[in-house]
């Protein structure tokens, strides 16, 4: 059970970023390079194994939401700071 809810979270990671891909094929909007690429895919890869390590270390229901809820977090501020620069880091992507 455990393998296996690894094995679709590292599934899901490239299905993720597919969208963004194939937004580029129909849209000069969306304009990522190879980089955007793998930071997100970082990004993915550790939202991924930071809730898999969670749920298997954490016993009760009610501290396994709390502590996902601290690993979207800090995804939303990471990913917010990289897109649009909300706290102006020389990381910002504008």
């Amino acid at each position: 059970m455990k393998t296996k809810r690894l094995m679709l979270i590292l599934a899901a990671i490239p299905l993720l970023l597919l969208i963004p891909f194939i937004a580029m094929q129909f849209t000069n909007e969306v304009v990522w390079d190879e980089t955007d690429f793998i930071v997100m895919g970082m990004l993915l890869l550790a939202v991924g194994l930071g809730t898999e390590i969670v749920l298997r270390k954490v016993k009760t229901n009610k501290k396994r939401l709390l502590w996902i809820g601290v690993v979207l977090f800090l995804f939303i501020l990471i990913w917010g700071e990289l897109a649009v620069g909300i706290f102006g880091t020389p990381f910002a992507g504008s």
